[in-house]
């Protein structure tokens, strides 16, 4: 009969001094104590080592001359021991790019969920990015009701400007007749003259026929020819009454409405710790050093003479006779009243800029003997102390810079460290980035409502949703 305890008799390993204990086998234990109690040569260097040693000792004299044989522990006896294992104990760093579901290695399988199950949208519109072949399209329409009137559509330019009368020659001699240009249909031995800082749609139009189960080849081979022209893009143009409805599909992950390709999905396209994944601002940290504009001021009853402005201090030369002249005659303060009591929109274009206003500056030549003024936009305080920052090759002036800095959550990604392109892929409506935002309650409830369809939901799929 098994033994039910493991007994450790006359301990004597380093600080252990001649101890007796049993414990239950086939548990889980812990060990606990203060720091130098014996806790690791009771566990590793008694129990831990006579087992390993009798495991290497019932071994072939040929295999243990590759294992080593570990001395014999300071003990009069052990009971009840079975081979053992000894996992060496791993600390966890303190690394920013760190997480609960990269170091528990939970989020690799989410990366993995996204990249199979995920349904990509355009980061732009967030219309649904969907990869279709010729095939699959014209089953697509034939859904449709039998009899529609449809154009089958080859759109070669969206949103762009230009007069295009070379791209409408070229239709024209591949055998095409006709063109939709800014929704209007037009002849192409005749094309409209455009302008061209206008912006314009054109798509060819390859074929003109009704819906019917006996005209599949013929739409087949008018979509094929459509996807050929327009580089893997085909309009549906389907007559409803006085109005028509416009289908776009794509071979490619594209969005046929803003034109943005995406590519392959991947697991790594879903890694912060990717150049594939990583938000380009932050670089996958989710934050990003900015100039904090509190940090900024000094006490608010100094006035912008006087130094109210620290990386300013108190100005002078070109910073006092031209900027600070002219910001106050552009929103007319006078330079020498207390921060707190310029009128606010002031305040505001000294920190943040005066947009596409453009301030007139005074100027005057170090001789003195040229003087007028200058017209330009103002960027603001901010922006100025941010680019010195980010261009200065000067580790004296970055440090003194860094002062007026605060670590804050990236504008870009909104602190979920990944790429638009991957925060447009979804499950269920929601993106990795809001996954990983929740408590685990609510990452545990979302995973037992999720409905998976079971052509999706099939294989490593599946195992990864369901465990």
């Amino acid at each position: 009969m098994a033994q039910e305890f493991l007994a450790v008799r006359g301990a004597r390993e380093h600080n252990l001094r001649n101890i007796d204990v049993e414990l239950p086998r086939g548990g889980l234990i812990v060990i606990t104590g203060l720091s130098g109690s014996g806790k690791s040569s009771l566990a590793f260097d008694t129990i831990y080592a006579e087992g390993q040693r009798r495991y290497v000792e019932s071994l072939s004299a040929y295999a243990r001359q590759f294992l080593g044989l570990m001395e014999k522990p300071d003990v009069d006896s052990i009971e009840g021991l079975s081979p053992a294992i000894s996992i060496e104990q791993k600390t966890v760093s303190r690394n920013p790019r760190s997480t609960v579901g990269t170091v528990t290695e939970v989020y690799d399988y989410l990366r993995l969920l996204w990249a199979r199950v995920g349904v990509p949208h355009c980061p732009e519109c967030g219309r649904p990015v969907l990869r279709q072949s010729a095939s699959q399209i014209v089953e697509r329409l034939l859904l449709l009701d039998e009899g529609a009137k449809i154009q089958v559509l080859a759109p070669l330019v969206r949103g762009r400007k230009g007069e295009f009368r070379d791209l409408f020659e070229k239709a024209r001699k591949g055998g095409f007749v006709r063109a939709v240009v800014d929704g209007e249909m037009i002849d192409l031995s005749d094309p409209p003259a455009l302008n061209r800082y206008e912006n314009h749609d054109i798509a060819i139009v390859v074929d003109r026929l009704a819906i019917r189960s006996e005209e599949r080849e013929r739409l087949a081979d008018s979509v094929e020819t459509a996807l050929r022209a327009a580089e893997g893009t085909v309009e549906i143009l389907e007559a409803k009454g006085r109005s028509r409805v416009s289908h776009l599909f794509s071979e490619h992950y594209a969005c046929a409405h803003c034109g943005i390709s995406l590519p392959e999905i991947e697991p790594r396209q879903f890694s912060f710790n990717s150049p594939y994944g990583a938000c380009e601002e932050c670089g996958g940290l989710g934050t990003s050093k900015h100039v904090n504009p509190d940090l900024l001021l000094a006490d608010g009853t100094l006035s912008l003479l006087e130094g109210v402005l620290l990386p300013w201090g108190e100005p002078s030369g070109h910073l006092r006779s031209s900027v600070i002249a002219g910001l106050a005659e552009a929103y007319e303060f006078d330079p020498g009243s207390p921060w707190k009591k310029l009128p606010e929109e002031a305040r505001h274009a000294i920190m943040y800029g005066s947009g596409r206003m453009k301030i007139r500056f005074p100027y005057r030549s170090g001789s003195g003997n040229a003087k007028g003024h200058y017209e330009d936009t103002w960027d603001g305080v901010i922006e100025n102390v941010e680019s010195r920052y980010q261009e200065t090759k000067s580790d004296a002036v970055r440090t003194q810079l860094h002062e007026y800095m605060s670590t804050l959550r990236c504008t870009a990604c909104s602190g979920s460290r990944l790429r638009p392109e991957s925060l447009a892929v979804t499950i269920a409506g929601r993106s990795l980035g809001e996954i990983v935002d929740l408590s685990i309650s609510d990452v545990l409830e979302f995973f037992r409502s999720l409905a998976v369809d079971e052509p999706i939901g099939s294989g490593a799929d599946r195992h990864v949703l369901h465990g």
